[in-house]
């Protein structure tokens, strides 16, 4: 689990893919907005794998807009903003693309640009900084 405390979302489970340049936040009713001549984006997250009953509203600053392939392949254009993750008892400040996840295994993705340097991923183990919150565990991990 890592938390977005800029984005005021607590915990979420993230699936770490260093086949991934770029992190993707699943995010939806994207909005953007003028705010004293900056580009901000209103949006939507169901932080929770199957839970639509949760909701996080938040915001950030547009960073820009960039061309990203999904996991099909194909080019999409999106938003991209910059805020903390944490992950574990490390905070760095790392790019997250907005995008819809919802058929996607997990809420978001967190790329190699966001554990480069930081840490050493095992592929064969999971949760070694955090535990799954129970409602998790019963979705088989």
């Amino acid at each position: 689990m890592i938390a977005l405390p800029q984005l005021n979302i607590p915990n979420i489970k993230a699936k770490i893919d260093t086949g991934a340049r770029s992190s993707a936040l699943h995010a939806y009713d994207i909005e953007l907005y003028q705010e004293q001549g900056q580009s901000m984006l209103r949006f939507r997250v169901h932080p929770y794998q199957r839970n639509t009953q949760d909701t996080i509203e938040t915001q950030a600053k547009l960073l820009e807009m960039r061309q990203v392939r999904n996991s099909g392949g194909v080019a999409q254009l999106r938003p991209v903003i910059e805020t903390i993750v944490k992950l574990g008892e490390t905070e760095r400040l790392i790019e997250l693309t907005l995008t819809s996840r919802d058929v996607m295994g997990f809420r978001m993705l967190l790329g190699r640009q966001a554990v480069r340097n930081q840490f050493l991923v095992d592929p064969g183990r999971s949760f070694l900084l955090s535990t799954p919150r129970e409602q998790d565990t019963k979705e088989k991990i």
